[in-house]
């Protein structure tokens, strides 16, 4: 294979973004169609579903990707109306305060579905019209740094987030006979419209200590590295976890101090 920029375009392809309506998966989609593959966003909110389908030229389908009916219908009108589905981003999630000795039946069942068990329906899906079609495809799970790492008070989300982690590995062995490959995005700080609502100041000079890189991340990051894992540069990886998070996972708690700006370990 000789490398070109024509094995980054996505032409000719049909990805489904969970989740797509808002945030880091309104800005993997709006990746993905500006490298040429035609959009299904499958997403919960009827309203930012609509806005983004039509600002950015997607297929826009209300979609509770938790409910597997909704899914297999989703996939089938999707295969209609575009093509056979070969890239799929399973963005879609959600978190919630839940302290460990607080957290309720309900509470855990309710972040599992919303974290994990999309995952697997969409990807089981999506997979099994591939393997029928004899094409291959890219499944990319967008996972959080927070899998990796202790997250205290939200116990129940980082242990969905890892799971995601280990069924990224697990799925790529399985799937990898059929050609489809699965990796994973894990972000740390993204400002999206979500936590842009939430913060009440700027927090600029705060983030430049704790990441590395020393800005927050931004939904473009995360669409560029979408766009390579589904494009034909990403051919030989699969299984992989790649943490677009300015160096916050490789950092391990060192940060820049606020008067020196050397690094240094937990308070100072």
């Amino acid at each position: 294979m000789t490398i070109s920029p024509a094995l980054l375009s996505l032409t000719g392809r049909v990805a489904v973004v969970t989740g797509g309506g808002a945030g880091i998966g309104r800005g993997i989609a709006e990746g993905l169609r500006a490298f040429g593959a035609e959009v299904a966003i499958w997403e919960r909110n009827a309203e930012t579903c609509r806005a983004t389908a039509e600002a950015i030229g997607a297929l826009g389908l209300t979609v509770d990707v938790r409910d597997g009916e909704q899914v297999d219908a989703a996939l089938a009108r999707t295969a209609d109306e575009l093509g056979t589905v070969s890239i799929l981003v399973n963005n879609a999630g959600g978190v919630f305060h839940s302290p460990l000795l607080e957290t309720t039946e309900n509470g855990w069942d309710a972040l599992y579905r919303s974290n994990l068990r999309h995952v697997l329906l969409c990807t089981q899906r999506v997979a099994r019209a591939l393997v029928a079609a004899e094409e291959p495809g890219s499944v990319i799970n967008v996972t959080s740094i927070e899998g990796v790492r202790a997250a205290p008070g939200y116990a129940a989300y980082s242990a969905a987030k890892a799971g995601v982690i280990n069924y990224t590995r697990t799925a790529a062995l399985e799937l990898a006979a059929h050609g489809i490959r699965v990796n994973a995005l894990a972000p740390d700080i993204t400002l999206t419209e979500g936590l842009a609502a939430l913060a009440q100041q700027d927090h600029s000079a705060r983030l430049a200590q704790i990441v590395p890189a020393g800005r927050a991340g931004h939904v473009d990051d995360l669409a560029g590295a979408a766009v390579f894992l589904a494009s034909e540069l990403a051919s030989y990886i699969t299984g992989q976890t790649l943490h677009v998070d300015g160096g916050t996972q490789a950092a391990g708690g060192w940060y820049h101090h606020p008067q020196s700006g050397d690094y240094v370990l937990g308070p100072s």
